[in-house]
């Protein structure tokens, strides 16, 4: 049974912690150690205020949950360490020196690392973009104003333009357009707006290419805990980490 390590104990982590089947969490670790410390009782592991000491134990996977500034602070180490990692906050990985890096980090190690499908689905098939001529990569994303910290009586395009720019308006707002990036190996235009009419976080991914058209809708909804994280986000972990030993792997 792989040995999980939680690397940021929020939301996510809380539903991972309550949920783990086909896998144990070993040892908990987040920026604000009470919040690691309120997990425990979740999951039965340690909370460990040092990162240090949470790295040093016995464990197969750290699953980041946290940020991407956790991931910018942390990725490295981790898998020099010869642990594997599961990146959540992927929109780290828009800066390609640093994804470089944790790539040649993995190689020279042996590790790992694992992207979730997150907040949007069909990304196994998006990888046929990286050996087939495509027109299209758009992503429109669609959320309520107050999710995004602004005010607006009717439905208005905030952003347009490449997920590397949007990164530096919305950094909150962009990992779903680098987990398209990096499953497609094409650069994804990115549409963003603000709904007033709309109680969901939607995506809508359009791809066009010498297969034919792809087009998926996902309208998401929030965690029961906290309206600001998608459920679907969480549950993509668990699946992950769930299906990591299954000897029959579909859509890989």
């Amino acid at each position: 049974m792989r040995r999980i390590g939680l690397l940021g104990c929020g939301n996510v982590g809380e539903i991972i912690a309550r949920k783990q089947e086909g896998f144990v969490i070993a040892a908990l670790h987040d920026a604000v150690y009470t919040r690691a410390q309120a997990v425990e009782d979740a999951c039965g592991a340690k909370a460990y205020e040092s990162f240090d000491e949470f790295l040093a134990q016995d464990m197969d996977i750290v699953v980041e949950a946290a940020s991407v500034a956790a991931v910018q602070a942390h990725a490295e180490e981790i898998l020099l360490a010869g642990k594997d990692m599961v990146i959540l906050s992927v929109g780290a990985l828009t800066d390609v020196s640093f994804r470089d890096r944790l790539k040649a980090c993995a190689v020279e190690t042996g590790a790992r690392i694992y992207i979730p499908s997150g907040a949007i689905t069909g990304l196994d098939n998006l990888k046929v973009c990286q050996i087939a001529e495509v027109d299209t990569v758009l992503l429109r994303t669609t959320k309520n104003p107050r999710s995004l910290g602004i005010e607006a009586d009717e439905p208005m395009l905030l952003f347009k333009g490449t997920a590397r720019d949007c990164i530096r308006r919305y950094p909150k707002n962009i990992n779903v357009a680098v987990a398209i990036e990096l499953a497609s190996g094409h650069e994804a235009e990115v549409e963003l707006w603000a709904d007033p009419n709309t109680d969901r976080n939607t995506h809508e991914l359009f791809v066009e290419g010498e297969f034919g058209d792809i087009k998926i809708t996902v309208s998401n909804r929030p965690s029961p805990e906290n309206p600001a994280t998608s459920y679907l986000a969480a549950l993509s972990i668990l699946s992950l980490l769930r299906n990591l030993d299954n000897p029959i792997q579909i859509g890989t």
